[in-house]
């Protein structure tokens, strides 16, 4: 007689991915922000998509607002810190990003236009550091893709064009 195996627990009410008990909106947008800093129109997208109520999400939002853990214009600041010192953006990239989070036009521009260099000093920087390494290609083609870059990390085509030239050391007859 074949022996038969007994399986675990049939009558189980809880499937296998959800925990015990969810968690409460306070501490799902804890959890958010122990990742990384947020603004607060990115925890509330975040929070509202999983499942919690308007109101529910509008008070923990407040809540952490007078704390001080949610703070638009200092998460603001520190993007675009990053954008601007470690990535060496330029204006209309750190802009979009800042948009892309959520923060009101009125601080985008405050914080955009306390950058700590010119534009044009952050698009020289970037293009010397990049020309370096394009001393075998040909000073056209090393010239398009400084452009190209520079306008990438946006930049305008004028202010690419120009830190171009400066860190390939080359004349206006490039473009």
């Amino acid at each position: 007689m074949p022996e038969t195996v007994p399986t675990r627990s049939a009558g189980r009410s809880r499937s296998r991915g959800q925990p015990k008990e969810p968690k409460s909106c306070h501490e799902r947008a804890l959890g958010l922000l122990a990742v990384r800093p947020r603004s607060r129109r990115e925890l509330e997208q975040r929070l509202s998509a999983a499942g919690f109520e308007a109101d529910e999400v509008a008070d923990v939002l407040a809540r952490l607002e007078r704390v001080g853990l949610v703070d638009d214009a200092d998460f603001a600041r520190q993007l675009a810190e990053q954008q601007f010192v470690h990535k060496r953006a330029g204006r209309r990239a750190v802009t979009s990003a800042l948009m892309a989070k959520g923060i009101a036009p009125d601080l985008i521009e405050a914080v955009v236009s306390g950058a700590p260099e010119t534009e044009e000093s952050r698009a020289e920087d970037l293009a010397r550091s990049k020309a370096v390494r394009m001393g075998s290609v040909d000073p056209a083609k090393a010239f398009n893709r400084l452009c190209g870059l520079l306008m990438r990390r946006g930049y305008a085509p004028e202010v690419a064009r120009r830190a171009a030239r400066r860190a390939l050391d080359v004349g206006d007859d490039a473009d």
